[in-house]
């Protein structure tokens, strides 16, 4: 009987213990959680990155434009593919746009959702002494932890891979006014290319492709890059948040097979150059 009385004391305490949690993750922590000020470094990163990419958007269309205005076709394949690659920065700005909204809002999901609802399970999985809900209730405060971990740790993880290649985006942007530059300086005031300005041109045409094509060269890597750490990245520390909680508390989720596919097409690769 006074095992009983003790067990039942115990689950006693656990409740109240579990409700104030609930309480705190309600009224407090949520609070705290979806407050942007509270995400300041983390939303100042996305920020910069967005600045780039309007950087090198802006900076790729006029590159883009000069280059058609060269006279003769050498330069349009280079031209058009320049103009292709805007579709790919307008991929990763939106995929930015998402972080800022998620970064804030999956904070205040987890604790006014999520974990409140995981504190409830465990109380009546305690109560009823029912193993499948207090189960169910680890699963889904780690599923609550991975939403509002996710973001953050994705943004930490790209700023290393960042800090590494950061001066392709200053070499492509660079590059892009250089030849742009060069060409608006020899094109009349409707922007016509002057055909008397090629001899100004060291090599002529020919010194136009090449700037072109290493310019390129330049832009694939940088659009490279920003797709592994604005969208790749997030999703391997997904992955890797999911297989933690997974041996924890043997949450499972299942990644489309199509996936590392879908990735892979998403990426710009060097090989496309012989197509130039």
């Amino acid at each position: 009987m006074e095992q009983i009385m003790q067990k039942m004391n115990m689950k006693k305490a656990v409740s109240v213990l579990l409700l104030a949690v609930l309480l705190l993750s309600v009224n407090v922590i949520s609070k705290e959680a979806g407050n942007p000020e509270n995400h300041a470094k983390t939303i100042q990163a996305l920020d910069d990155k967005k600045a780039d990419v309007l950087k090198l958007t802006a900076a790729s269309t006029a590159a883009s434009t000069a280059l058609a205005a060269v006279p003769g076709d050498s330069t349009t394949p280079v031209a058009n593919k320049l103009a292709d690659l805007t579709s790919c920065f307008l991929a990763i700005l939106i995929v930015i746009f998402l972080g800022k909204i998620l970064v804030s809002l999956t904070g205040y999901a987890a604790f006014s959702i999520l974990i409140p609802a995981a504190c409830i399970l465990l109380i009546i999985g305690i109560c009823l002494n029912r193993t499948v809900l207090k189960v169910l209730a680890g699963k889904v405060a780690a599923f609550g932890l991975i939403m509002f971990l996710v973001v953050p740790m994705s943004i930490k993880v790209s700023a290393l891979v960042e800090e590494t290649y950061n001066v392709s985006v200053e070499t492509a942007l660079e590059e892009a006014e250089d030849i742009t530059e060069e060409i608006d300086e020899n094109s009349d005031s409707e922007g016509n290319f002057l055909d008397k300005a090629l001899s100004k041109i060291k090599d002529g045409v020919t010194g136009v492709l090449e700037k072109g094509e290493n310019l390129l060269n330049y832009y694939i890597e940088t659009a490279a890059v920003m797709i592994v750490t604005s969208c790749v990245i997030p999703i391997l520390v997904l992955v890797f948040m999911i297989w933690v909680a997974h041996i924890l508390f043997g949450v499972s989720v299942h990644v489309p097979k199509e996936m590392p596919g879908w990735i892979s097409s998403k990426i710009p690769h060097h090989g496309s150059d012989k197509d130039v």
